[in-house]
């Protein structure tokens, strides 16, 4: 399948999933004006070619007993990656990985029910997985949803 660019129509479609992924199809005909057949056709589009890739759930993470966070950054070796990668998705306390560019490698979010937790995670976790060079921690003090 080709990819088509997004228009207007798709970009309001993703905005009312965004602000409300459990949304029906009618409401999100209604809010966009289109038909709701239009609709289903668009969602269907946008979820076929990889737009859409999950209709998920924000939690308040202090209101679910996640009252620890950090953001966590992490040095590791080149080549080690991938295997790191598939290590890092099976830890539940990671909510977020990203491999990015810059004096580190990678980063994560870090939620905990305490910093007991938290330390467990970092210390008896990250920090002796293989590939990772060097770890730093940024404790977050307050979460604002920008949504």
């Amino acid at each position: 399948m080709v990819d088509q660019p997004l228009d207007e129509v798709d970009r309001r479609i993703l905005a009312e999933l965004t602000r409300d992924g459990r949304l029906s199809v009618t409401a999100v005909a209604e809010n966009v004006h289109i038909s709701r057949a239009h609709a289903y056709s668009r969602i269907a589009r946008l979820t076929e070619s990889g737009v859409l890739t999950k209709f998920t759930a924000l939690i308040d993470p202090i209101k679910a007993g996640l009252r620890s966070s950090a953001y966590v950054t992490l040095k590791v070796q080149q080549h080690a990656w991938r295997e790191l990668r598939e290590q890092l998705r099976l830890i539940p306390e990671i909510h977020h990985i990203a491999l990015v560019g810059g004096d580190f490698d990678v980063i994560l979010l870090v939620r905990a029910e305490d910093n007991v937790g938290l330390r467990r995670v970092i210390f008896d976790q990250l920090q002796s997985m293989p590939g990772v060079m060097d770890t730093q921690t940024f404790l977050v003090f307050e979460d604002i949803d920008t949504r």
